[in-house]
């Protein structure tokens, strides 16, 4: 028998946290509930946990604060759920490593649906990171970047960089594919998959952060480009 996924529940209100926990609970995964931000890293330290849910509005240290240090340091699905609505904190809470945004209020149906969703996708791409190496190059060289294919690990010069799972999957597959351009559609589907809920936009968000790691200057890209009304294209 499979082990059960285990959930990080980050909310304040209780009220919600509960209902979170129940709902989640009824599918199968085991919860963990803390209601403030400056908890989450000990919690993490302490249990394992294969997700996140993580509200914004916090005590102590808000959810953009946590979601930065918990993307510094280890590589896990995180679950944003807050009251705000506007595109602006959902690109910023993206920007920051976040996976994926839900809006209070939700529905508990659909909130199972989205852990479901992206501890799928998780899994998909690290089984990808065993299964095709042998379709697969050792290194890819761009310019100054050393993409290892097989230990999922990404050099700029001397230096290491972290990617989360999802950059790392978008980098690699433009890396494999140079000189093409590729539409945002296209690489959502490519690296999210058609069943997974979201949008486009996302790949946007993506798109910046590993700009933001591999170029020298990422206001002026030169290796990850925009080809306007088309989409993305990697130089090699």
């Amino acid at each position: 028998m499979a082990d059960k996924k285990r959930i990080l529940i980050v909310e304040d209100d209780m009220d919600i946290s509960m209902v979170e926990e129940a709902y989640l609970q009824s599918s199968g995964f085991e919860t963990r509930i803390v209601t403030e931000g400056t908890a989450v890293a000990a919690a993490l330290q302490e249990e394992h946990f294969d997700l996140v849910l993580l509200d914004l509005m916090l005590p102590g240290k808000s959810g953009y604060e946590v979601c930065r240090e918990i993307r510094d340091t280890i590589d896990i699905p995180i679950l944003m759920v807050t009251a705000r609505t506007e595109s602006v904190d959902k690109i910023r809470g993206l920007g920051l490593g976040a996976d994926d945004y839900i809006a209070k209020p939700f529905d508990p149906a659909e909130l199972v649906a989205r852990a479901h969703a992206n501890l799928r996708q998780y899994e998909r791409l690290r089984g990808k990171s065993t299964k095709e190496t042998s379709e697969e190059p050792e290194e890819i060289k761009i310019r100054d970047l050393r993409i290892l294919v097989n230990s999922w690990k990404v050099y700029k010069g001397n230096k290491e960089i972290k990617f989360p799972n999802r950059e790392f999957e978008i980098l690699k597959f433009f890396a494999m594919n140079p000189n093409i351009v590729f539409s945002k559609e296209q690489i959502f589907e490519k690296i999210w998959g058609y069943d997974y809920v979201g949008d486009s936009a996302t790949v946007m968000v993506h798109i910046n952060r590993i700009r933001e790691k591999i170029e020298d200057d990422s206001k002026n890209p030169q290796i990850l480009e925009t080809v306007w009304g088309a989409g993305y294209r990697l130089n090699k």
